[in-house]
C-alpha cells in the first residue's frame, strides 16, 4: 500500500484490478469522454503500469484508487516520468464522477507523495480548456496555467478543444497547504 486517505487506499494495481479496469473504459460514458481516438486497450494499460512498478529506479507511478470499505476500484492516478518534476494525471470510473470531494481527496494525497515522498520541485499536468472541473481543481491545490496549445481537431469533433498545461511547484503546494480555505468553498 502507498498510501490512505480517509475513504481512498491508492497502490499498485493488482490482477484482482483488472476485470473492473477494462470495464470502466468499455464504459460508453468512459468512451464518449475519452474519445474514439487510437488509445492503447485498459489490458495494454495495466501491462505498462506492471512493467512500471519493476523500473529500477522507478519513473512512472499510475496507481489504483480503490474504496478502503470494499475495495471497489475508484479510478487511477498518477505521476509520470519523476524525475525533479512529473507529469500528474487522473481519472475516475463513470460511476464516480461528480464526487469532487472523492477527487480533491486524491489529487492530495498524490501530490503530497510527489511532493513529500518523491520529492519533487514541480508537478504539471494536461487538460482541455473545456475541462472546467479539471481546472477548479488544479487551481485548489495552487497550480497555475503555464501554457495553451492549439485546437487540434475541427471545431465540435474529437480533439477540438485547446489543450491546457497547469503547473504547480513545491513551494506553491506548501504556502497553499498552510491556507485555510476548504474544498467546499471552491465547488
Amino acid at each position: 500500500m502507498l498510501m490512505t486517505t480517509r475513504r481512498f487506499a491508492i497502490r499498485d494495481f493488482t490482477p484482482a484490478d483488472a476485470a473492473a479496469f477494462v470495464a470502466y473504459h468499455a464504459d460508453p460514458r468512459f468512451r464518449r469522454r475519452a474519445g474514439e481516438a487510437v488509445a492503447p486497450s485498459a489490458q495494454a494499460l495495466l501491462n505498462n503500469f506492471a512493467t512500471w512498478v519493476a523500473e529500477k529506479p522507478r519513473l512512472n507511478y499510475q496507481l489504483a484508487v480503490v474504496e478502503r470499505n470494499g475495495e471497489a476500484l475508484v479510478g487511477c492516478c498518477g505521476l509520470r516520468e519523476v524525475r525533479d518534476r512529473a507529469e500528474f494525471g487522473i481519472e475516475m470510473a463513470p460511476d464516480f464522477w461528480g464526487r469532487h470531494g472523492a477527487a480533491i481527496e486524491i489529487i492530495g494525497a498524490m501530490v503530497a507523495f510527489g511532493f513529500g515522498t518523491l520529492g519533487l520541485h514541480e508537478i504539471y499536468g494536461m487538460t482541455t480548456d473545456s475541462n472546467f472541473r479539471a481546472a477548479r481543481l488544479a487551481s485548489w491545490f495552487g497550480a497555475v496555467e503555464v501554457r495553451r496549445h492549439p485546437r487540434s481537431g475541427p471545431v465540435g469533433g474529437p480533439g477540438s478543444d485547446a489543450g491546457v498545461e497547469w503547473c504547480i511547484t513545491r513551494g506553491a503546494w506548501l504556502e497553499r497547504r498552510n491556507t485555510e480555505e476548504r474544498p467546499s468553498q471552491l465547488i
